[in-house]
């Protein structure tokens, strides 16, 4: 009796294996065969739930983003400009103010290259005056939520877009202009849904296609790894993503931006890549 009930079992078994076994291989396919057909690139369709991430392949060339440009381009989405010229787009979150943003706005100045804030709340009720120095010296200040929350879990319109207009609203209090409409999830989290609601509320949204661990106040990279990641890594068009908080940065940023300029690389606006 019990050797047949194993026979049973083992039957059974490999025939749940070998199901899993197709299925995994049938979505491997699929999923190479939507990446690349014929040496082309197209656009894969973007998880329910996601955080921004990239692949680098070669060295000096724009990475891959887990969502397409052309895919992006549907929701007024961009993570990297054109990929044939020599231009970099600088942008900074910047979540609080610790004493790093006044060097930061001094070499961006010394270098005339304009520079995009993606500020929260906090930053704009603690430090108005680095705000309106901002706008100013010909920077864009733009939004990353008043809350700073993950807003990829926010289903409803409604509260996705309170999120965007009070940080609008201080923004206007605090500088009597009114704020782009450009917009940075928190921690790069997104849905599609949430494009789709930032879309239709009139916002471009902006990942990058070169960043480095920057953010951890104890742990900031030293001189020798940001210049091997920021120098190795940039690209054509690269949107950069640095935080305003690191003290590393601040104290690179001056001869980092000559060495791109070196490099044959000059600073655009954000508002070039928006048609």
């Amino acid at each position: 009796m019990l050797k047949p009930i194993a026979s049973l079992i083992l039957s059974h078994g490999k025939k749940i294996l070998l199901t899993a076994l197709f299925l995994s291989a049938s979505y491997l396919s699929g999923y190479l065969a939507g990446k690349f057909i014929n040496g082309t690139s197209f656009a894969l369709p973007v998880i329910s739930d996601a955080s921004w991430g990239l692949s680098f392949s070669q060295e000096g060339a724009p990475p891959q983003g887990n969502a397409s440009k052309d895919y992006l381009k549907q929701f007024n989405a961009f993570y990297t400009g054109d990929s044939e010229e020599q231009v970099i787009y600088l942008t900074f979150d910047a979540g609080f103010e610790n004493g790093n943003t006044p060097a930061i706005l001094d070499a961006l100045k010394k270098h005339q290259a304009p520079a995009a804030f993606f500020v929260v709340g906090n930053y704009i009720e603690t430090s108005p005056e680095l705000v309106k120095r901002m706008v100013k010296e010909g920077h864009t200040v733009a939004n990353h939520t008043y809350h700073h929350p993950d807003m990829s879990k926010i289903s409803t319109k409604e509260t996705f877009e309170k999120e965007l207009s009070d940080l609008e609203i201080l923004y206007k209090q605090t500088t009597g202009m009114e704020m782009k409409k450009y917009y940075r999830p928190p921690q790069g989290k997104y849905s599609e849904k949430n494009l789709e609601m930032a879309r239709d509320l009139g916002y471009t949204t902006f990942f990058w296609s070169l960043a480095y661990v920057d953010w951890y106040q104890d742990k900031q990279p030293t001189r020798e790894e940001a210049f091997k990641k920021l120098l190795g890594r940039i690209h054509p068009g690269a949107i950069v993503l640095l935080h305003s908080t690191s003290r590393t940065n601040a104290e690179i940023l001056d001869e980092l931006l000559t060495k791109w300029e070196e490099m044959g690389y000059h600073f655009g606006s954000l508002e070039e890549l928006v048609p």
